[in-house]
């Protein structure tokens, strides 16, 4: 059989610098992304500061089942949820400080990696000994993203909790490594960008034979080069040029993007929430929209420019124009994960915590038609200015716990019923954690003694013992 050319036709993704882009912009919060286009102004002289508008774009109005969405303007005296005329900014409940700082000067509180795992892993389907393995499993992550200590050691730390196996302990390690950042809990760098080729389409440009190189060859490259790869593996230089650019887009220290960014020191509100005629609404707040521009001065001055000027302001024009198409997609994806977090959430907004219901990163990626990770990328460290308060959207998801009719309730909305109850309580005789489960089992709750102790102790709440106030 002789060797022969032969053309064919074919579609394959590549991970452009524009998509890499895009997907760094989203997981940025407001403090970041402004300090981002400041540097992008300073360095391009394509881009230039638009002036600030006050309108906040397209609302989406929600009431019950129903939902339209419309062009809003955010009403200067828009219906933030009071009954009694006072403004939103006087009622903000949970988030009430004694001086008067605004709500875009206060700080935030740090997200770290393990906090960011934690949280992934108390949103999944897993049973209570799992999670524990899994809590086992995030803290022998580094802040690289990396597990550094071997399966045995992690079942030693486990023994005094639970009896448990090597075996045991990886199946859930291959739940933690489906969260994001995409690529953590690997145990190799090698492990690490094949669990970021995976996710991708299997048509992308080299994933086969990158997955192939990060396998092993790859340690080879910096010695031998690609054309030396080439020869090795007998491949064509194009060939394997092109999956070692797609391995140099990946990340090798995935957990440092977390650890990195969790450095917010003041709060802005992402997206805007707010009840306009009954319906609840949402839209971008007006710092999230791109106020930079093409600076069409510049651009009129390609045409007529020498070649070699010509040919940097093309480069600059092309950066310029993906910047903002990027962070077009990064409000369009930020305001549909908003929007189906009002939709599920609109109780909670009404109620406060104790109307949360379960939610998790899987549902809503379902119903908006992202990836779970992407989800993550665009809730984390973003806020909502709700008549509530300031709230990070990360507080519309609550893990569940299955009630006596056959429904869920979620695990914050217990948090809610247990500090009401204890609220209500006799001083002279506090309501021990064993009466407490009672009493939610009574209103179709049922909750575990230990269940009820283990959110007491979360929201620091001391126990009926160190309660008793006498006199």
């Amino acid at each position: 059989m002789k060797p022969r050319l032969q053309a064919a036709l074919g579609q394959q993704l590549v991970m452009t610098p524009q998509l890499r882009q895009a997907i760094r912009l989203l997981q940025l919060s407001s403090v970041e992304l402004e300090a981002e286009l400041a540097t992008a102004v300073e360095s391009n002289p394509l881009l230039d500061w638009t002036e600030s508008t006050i309108e906040v774009g397209n609302g989406e109005a929600v009431n019950g089942q129903t939902t339209a969405v419309e062009p809003e303007h955010l009403p200067p005296e828009a219906d933030w949820g009071s009954n009694d005329g006072e403004p939103w900014y006087e009622r903000i409940g949970p988030s009430d400080h004694d001086d008067d700082t605004p709500i875009a000067e206060q700080v935030a509180e740090a997200d770290t990696l393990h906090d960011h795992l934690l949280w992934q892993l108390h949103l999944s389907p897993l049973s209570p000994r799992d999670r524990l393995i899994g809590v086992a499993v995030i803290e022998a992550i580094d802040d690289d993203g990396y597990l550094r200590e071997p399966l045995a050691a992690i079942a030693a730390s486990l023994g005094t909790a639970i009896d448990v196996g090597e075996d045991e302990i990886h199946t859930v390690l291959h739940q933690v490594q489906r969260f994001d950042p995409v690529g953590i809990g690997a145990r190799s760098l090698g492990e690490c960008l094949r669990l970021q080729l995976s996710p991708l389409p299997d048509d992308t440009a080299g994933k086969a034979l990158a997955y192939q190189l990060a396998n092993g060859p790859l340690e080879r490259l910096p010695k031998i080069g690609v054309a030396g790869l080439a020869a090795e593996l007998k491949l064509d230089h194009a060939e394997v040029e092109t999956s070692v650019h797609l391995l140099r887009s990946l990340d090798p220290r995935p957990g440092a993007q977390i650890g990195a960014i969790a450095t917010d020191t003041y709060v802005a509100p992402d997206v805007v929430i707010w009840r306009q005629h009954g319906l609840w609404r949402v839209a971008l707040a007006d710092g999230m929209r791109p106020r930079i521009s093409i600076h069409r001065g510049y651009e009129g001055m390609i045409r007529h420019a020498s070649a070699s000027d010509a040919s940097y302001l093309r480069g600059h024009l092309q950066e310029a124009r993906w910047l903002l198409k990027s962070l077009e997609a990064r409000g369009d994806t930020l305001l549909k994960v908003a929007r189906c977090l009002l939709k599920q959430q609109a109780a909670f907004l009404e109620f406060g915590d104790s109307a949360l219901r379960p939610l998790t990163l899987r549902e809503v990626a379902g119903e908006v038609g992202l990836h779970e990770s992407t989800v993550s990328r665009a809730i984390a460290r973003k806020y909502a200015r709700t008549p509530r308060g300031t709230v990070p959207l990360r507080a519309f998801f609550a893990s569940g716990i299955d009630t006596g009719a056959g429904g869920e309730a979620s695990s914050t909305a217990i948090q809610a019923m247990i500090r009401r109850l204890i609220e209500a309580e006799n001083p002279r005789k506090p309501l021990s954690d064993a009466r407490l489960a009672e009493t939610l089992k009574a209103t179709g709750v049922p909750v575990a003694r230990r269940t009820v102790a283990k959110y007491r102790e979360a929201m620091s709440i001391p126990s009926s013992q160190d309660r008793v106030r006498m006199g």
